[in-house]
């Protein structure tokens, strides 16, 4: 627990995702443990997710308790959130580490981790540590880009790269709402037959009444999923508050169905909300992003009978 402290800062924070009594938030009690990780490092075009995490949870504070779809209060699992990870500046290696290094001590303790960033990067480290514990994990991306670039701006470490490197540790996984990628990146999704679903392809069938890709999407992950959620997989004009939108992307209900039946097919063991940037636009979309990492801690964390 000590060195757990070093890393991640005091077991004790000064404010908490969602508005919760102590009882409900006791970090030996609770099975959900929220890690904020304010790095902005590489992000590619505009900045300012450091201040995604602490947006998020200032959000997630004015939601209601009871989740009226769920029917319940997914609060009841015990969330408690640490305090930021310290950011190493200027060090994407060290972040990786570091996240990984404090996600795989809570999972060690048998946490279910959610990690808010921050700019993608952050998610390396982290499924780096579930891989570990997985054998047979595979990771579901919800987001605009693919993220599949060996390297960017001659870095292979970056916001840019963030699945050539989880495949390098997860081979199984599915890319979902992708409406921007590099010709070299399209020509590696062709040549390797990599699942990936296009958002114009997903609204086509919408508008047809079709909703055959989530099936698709359950069929290319394994019975272990993590998920990774990249604020930009929805459409900007849900939340314009992202470092690198991109028009033409899912909705609400797209994203919360799939996740839906994700969750009731599979074991979704940890994921993370990222690229929320509130400098950009701080009412609507901190909302969103708290009330999604809500919504999927009551669909993944089943209370207990």
């Amino acid at each position: 627990m000590d060195q757990l402290g070093d890393l991640a800062g005091a077991l004790a924070p000064a404010r908490g995702f969602m508005h919760l009594d102590d009882a409900d938030t006791d970090f030996a009690t609770a099975r959900v443990v929220v890690v904020p990780v304010p790095f902005d490092g590489t992000t590619c075009y505009q900045p300012g997710t450091r201040e995604g995490p602490r947006a998020i949870i200032d959000a997630s504070r004015n939601l209601e308790l009871y989740d009226a779809e769920l029917r319940r209060s997914p609060y009841h699992v015990g969330i408690h959130t640490l305090r930021a990870v310290e950011v190493v500046m200027g060090n994407a290696a060290a972040m990786v580490e570091r996240t990984e290094q404090v996600t795989a001590r809570l999972l060690d303790l048998d946490k279910f981790v959610v990690t808010l960033g921050g700019d993608h990067l952050t998610s390396i480290g982290v499924v780096r540590a579930f891989a570990q514990r997985f054998p047979t994990l595979s990771v579901l991306q919800i987001d605009a880009h693919a993220d599949l670039r060996d390297e960017y701006e001659g870095s292979q470490l970056s916001a840019a790269t963030v699945m050539r490197r989880v495949r390098e540790v997860c081979p199984r996984t599915a890319q979902v709402g992708i409406r921007s990628l590099s010709e070299p990146e399209a020509q590696l999704v062709a040549a390797q037959g990599l699942p990936l679903w296009l958002a114009a392809d997903i609204h086509a069938q919408t508008r047809q009444g079709r909703r055959e890709w989530i099936g698709e999407v359950l069929a290319a992950l394994t019975d272990d999923v993590y998920v990774t959620v990249d604020v930009d997989g929805f459409d900007p004009s849900l939340v314009p508050g992202t470092g690198t939108p991109e028009p033409g992307g899912l909705g609400w209900y797209d994203v919360v169905d799939l996740l839906a039946a994700v969750t009731a097919a599979k074991r979704v063991v940890g994921f993370d909300v990222v690229e929320l940037s509130p400098l950009l636009e701080a009412h609507v979309s901190p909302v969103v992003a708290a009330k999604l990492v809500y919504r999927l801690i009551g669909l993944a964390v089943p209370e207990r009978d």
